[in-house]
């Protein structure tokens, strides 16, 4: 059974002619451990696609399963904890709070966390290692740059060891070079074995994913292995195929030179 589950979800607003339909029908599975890309023009469902996968935005219609839970027949506490304990959060704008420092910026979901404060800073400076942020731990937002500020959002939304994270736009407000030190980031986390579910409008970061789906005036309208990161892959099997055939080469040259 797939890790992840949506059968018809539908999100309408309104009722009537004036009824408008954000997601319409759409179904889907994600294997543990995949990382999914969610693409679509502005106003196709992504980012109400990526509220009722992240237990927040109840859908009209359909189901959403997560580790054999079907999340919105949970409670609004139960749901509450599944958030904490199952998924961590990506946004655009990077939500820090800015008179605390960036380790206690990364503590903010620990704070309903069953442990001490040595534990909890402890679990913060090891996020905050992850995303290369250790040595920074006691500036303020203002003290860093803007891929800082991403990679301590980035911080926080691990800090928990949550098994899914849901990404909105995470290198929306960013620079070329530094959108791609954040997904090659995401890439290291997703290889250490997170599900990853990034919502982006970038054809550059949609590449790091493993498949893309595609929304259209709410609609699924393409799930697809992605190409160019089965490309990727390929290319580096081959080159790993390859090295011990050079190896040798270089050894039978050696070996005639001498």
């Amino acid at each position: 059974m797939s890790y992840i589950i949506a059968e018809g979800l539908t999100k309408q607003y309104g009722s009537g002619d004036a009824a408008v339909r954000a997601a319409a029908d759409i179904s889907f599975q994600i294997e543990e451990g995949e990382f999914i890309g969610i693409m679509g023009e502005s106003g196709s469902g992504k980012s109400t696609l990526l509220g009722m996968m992240g237990a927040m935005n109840a859908p009209t219609s359909g189901r959403f399963i997560v580790d054999d839970i079907d999340i919105y027949s949970l409670g609004q506490e139960q749901r509450a904890d599944f958030r904490r304990e199952f998924l961590g959060f990506i946004f655009q704008s990077f939500h820090l709070v800015s008179y605390l420092t960036v380790i206690e910026n990364t503590m903010l979901p620990l704070a309903v966390v069953k442990a001490g404060r040595k534990q909890k800073r402890e679990m913060a400076q090891d996020a905050l290692r992850q995303v290369g942020l250790l040595e920074k731990a006691h500036r303020l937002p203002n003290e860093i740059s803007g891929g800082e500020k991403e990679r301590v959002a980035i911080a926080r939304s691990v800090v928990n060891e949550p098994p899914v994270l849901l990404a909105d736009e995470p290198t929306g407000n960013l620079d070329t070079k530094t959108s791609r030190e954040i997904m090659e980031l995401l890439k290291r986390l997703n290889q250490k074995g997170m599900t990853i579910v990034m919502v982006t409008h970038s054809p550059d970061c949609a590449g790091y994913a493993q498949r893309i789906m595609r929304l259209s005036d709410g609609k699924l309208v393409g799930d697809n292995s992605n190409i160019r990161s089965l490309d990727q892959w390929q290319r580096k099997e081959r080159k790993k195929e390859s090295l011990p055939d050079q190896n040798q080469a270089v050894a039978a040259g050696s070996l005639l030179d001498g």
